[in-house]
């Protein structure tokens, strides 16, 4: 199975401190893959470097078969087009219907016509499982569990080859919690044709047991442990069993 993303003895330093240490791993394109750790562990700082908008003080960072060094800023914008983004607190533009948050990519990075955007947006927002009465309410109209499907269905609507989400649980009731969840594991397999890649930065342990092939956990800029879900769960580091018992 290839790689869709691959590090490369990646470290990042800012002065004296080291975010990321000498970090070596590849994603598996098509799959799930969740990084887990405390907070502080360098999970934020290896999505920065995923989408190359920092860059590693030493290492290499190749993503779909390309260096990222190897981009300029023009070329970087344009390859950030493969990656759809679902941030922790949806960042939807407050102004805009949930249906304008959707549309908004496809006008700002596409020349389809009205016609056009509004048949993939309502495509979208059936995906996730908006009912159509949300469709037209602000973001702060909106449960937090329907925003992050509005970002989901925003985040895919250039087609991305990965998908990153960040700390999707976040801030959720159970019950919402469990939706998200099943909707990135939908997600991937609405989307197993072209190998949508899914990458998943979390502390939410149970959520992420219950929807990922692979964890990674991160402890001090340091890979702890990386393998299959049943690996991890089965696991006997002892900061890994203590992140499980928590």
């Amino acid at each position: 199975m290839a790689d869709a993303i691959t590090f490369k003895n990646v470290t990042k330093t800012y002065g004296d401190a080291t975010v990321l240490n000498n970090l070596t791993f590849g994603i598996n394109e098509g799959q799930i893959t969740t990084i887990l750790g405390f907070s502080g562990a360098g999970k934020s700082t290896l999505m920065k470097h995923i989408l190359g908008l920092t860059h590693p003080t030493s290492g290499k960072i190749t993503s779909l078969g390309i260096d990222m060094e190897t981009l300029d800023e023009l070329g970087l914008r344009e390859f950030r087009r493969n990656f759809g983004m679902v941030f922790q607190y949806a960042a939807l533009f407050d102004f805009l219907t949930a249906f304008e948050n959707v549309a908004f990519p496809l006008r700002e990075f596409t020349k389809m016509k009205e016609s056009e955007i509004k048949a993939k947006v309502t495509e979208l927002m059936q995906a996730v499982e908006l009912v159509p009465e949300s469709w037209q309410r602000l973001p702060s109209e909106l449960s937090g569990g329907m925003r992050k499907r509005v970002g989901l269905a925003r985040a895919l609507s250039l087609e991305p080859r990965i998908m990153l989400y960040d700390e999707p649980t976040s801030g959720l009731d159970p019950i919402s919690t469990q939706v998200v969840s099943d909707l990135i594991v939908s997600t991937a397999k609405q989307n197993a044709q072209r190998k949508l890649t899914s990458l998943v930065i979390s502390h939410d342990v149970r959520a992420s047991l219950r929807i990922s092939d692979h964890i990674m956990f991160l402890e001090k800029g340091q890979i702890v442990e990386y393998s299959t879900v049943e690996g991890f769960r089965n696991s006997k580091n002892p900061v890994i069993r203590r992140f499980l018992e928590l």
